[in-house]
């Protein structure tokens, strides 16, 4: 897990509660803790409450922007190890592993035809506020890999997930092997 670090907001700053999901606004020229910077968000402590600043925001921490890049091959096809560098790169804001460690991801098809990605995905709790926030980081990093035209999210909550989905290096950081 990072290091915690404080920082204080240069401009109003969108955020989201966690878990809940709701927008609220951290005001310039206040103090934050940043408990967790992957994958270009950023979670932090704001009076008591945890939120979820995205990465499009990192100005207002004062910190620099995340860019995620993909070389295009020049063949026109969907590169689906890039998809799945892109879902690596989505963090649940809780919990310190990407989506796909978590065992969030279920399925992911590429279409080549029609330039489309299809992922199914589950949450870690089907009522989970933070859902459409994560499926909205999933498609606009998807939609950054060269190629692809469009990105569906379907969110499926049959099997129900559970901690065995994770990877061992996931349960490993969450204290959840044994």
């Amino acid at each position: 897990m990072a290091e915690q670090r404080m920082a204080t907001t240069r401009r109003d700053c969108p955020a989201r509660l966690v878990p809940v999901g709701d927008p609220i606004t951290i005001p310039a020229n206040n103090f934050v803790t940043i408990t967790q910077s992957l994958g270009g968000n950023y979670t932090v402590v704001y009076q008591g409450n945890m939120l979820r600043v995205d990465g499009t925001d990192a100005d207002a921490l004062g910190l620099p922007k995340y860019e995620l890049n993909f070389a295009d091959a020049g063949d026109g096809k969907i590169n689906e190890e890039q998809v799945w560098e892109a879902l690596e790169s989505v963090y649940d804001p809780e919990i310190p592993v990407n989506l796909r460690a978590l065992g969030l991801i279920y399925q992911m098809k590429a279409d080549q035809q029609r330039g489309t990605v299809h992922i199914e995905m589950t949450l870690t709790a089907p009522g989970c506020g933070m859902g459409p926030v994560l499926v909205g980081d999933v498609k606009h990093r998807v939609a950054l890999v060269p190629n692809v035209k469009k990105v569906e999210v379907e969110l499926v909550f049959d099997p129900p997930w559970h901690r065995d989905m994770m990877s061992e290096e996931a349960q490993l950081e969450t204290g959840m092997f044994y």
